[in-house]
């Protein structure tokens, strides 16, 4: 499952950036059942609904995964890439870089006023993410999903891939997906996969993704991880926010890719 070790960790190149991003989707394969197929769900509406030069905003991209399957799938598409992790933005710049000006990828907070304006008033067809949201806070989602309304045109999608936990009122499935998760994670750990810390050990074997662990650590250091709101709230949210249609496109236990149009 792993793929085929770096040696030379003094040099952080393009070689050395896809190496990262792939183990990088092993490491989320542990955490994330069949993660392929939520991606083929997401890229198939943006096939069946969105022009072939399509503009998209990957957001929160980690180290480009979205980005990297869009612009391979795509030729003509460019995607936007944007983060706030400095060591996953400078491996999403380094694994970017075969597609060239198809590809941007910028350092932005999502919690704070005005992000947008990274993207310097340029139009996007459809926003995706993935695995991400979650690490803010209600009021911060809905914050970011008005914000996306507004950034989208009529006809716009926003796609966001993520597990949706079950609450209380759905006791069986929320065991069984948790029994379900644990399974996969041993599963795909004894196979090969690096655990969530261990990618990022591995990524500070390359001194230059080393000097950024002190700036990753500040930035984060007043942001716990939050409770995980169910679909319900992100559809409602989707709603509050200004989006005409909303629902689901995939879902497998309590992971869903989540669909809002414009």
């Amino acid at each position: 499952m792993t793929a085929p070790d770096v040696t030379d960790v003094n040099v952080f190149d393009q070689a050395a950036a896809r190496h990262l991003l792939h183990l990088w989707d092993d490491q989320q394969s542990a955490y994330v059942a069949h993660r392929d197929l939520r991606f083929e769900a997401m890229t198939d509406v943006l096939r069946l609904h969105c022009p072939d030069d399509l503009t998209i905003l990957d957001l929160a991209c980690g180290p480009g995964a979205i980005s990297d399957r869009v612009l391979a799938g795509f030729p003509q598409a460019t995607a936007v890439a944007v983060d706030y992790d400095p060591i996953l933005l400078r491996v999403a710049r380094g694994a970017l870089d075969r597609y060239g000006s198809r590809a941007e990828v910028h350092d932005v907070d999502l919690v704070a006023d005005g992000w947008e304006k990274a993207l310097a008033g340029r139009s996007v067809d459809a926003v995706l993410t993935s695995t991400a949201l979650h690490w803010l806070a209600p009021e911060q989602l809905l914050r970011v999903y008005t914000t996306l309304a507004r950034l989208l045109p009529a006809g716009g999608v926003l796609l966001n891939a993520d597990h949706l936990r079950y609450d209380g009122s759905a006791p069986t499935l929320r065991d069984i997906a948790s029994r379900h998760d644990a399974r996969v994670q041993q599963e795909t750990f004894a196979a090969g996969a690096l655990d969530y810390s261990a990618w990022y050990a591995e990524a500070a074997r390359h001194p230059e993704l080393a000097e950024l662990a002190a700036q990753r650590e500040r930035r984060f250091a007043d942001r716990p991880p939050q409770a995980l709101a169910p679909l319900d709230f992100h559809l409602a949210a989707l709603r509050t926010a200004g989006f005409a249609e909303v629902g689901t496109v995939w879902q497998y236990l309590d992971d869903h890719v989540v669909f809002a149009r414009r």
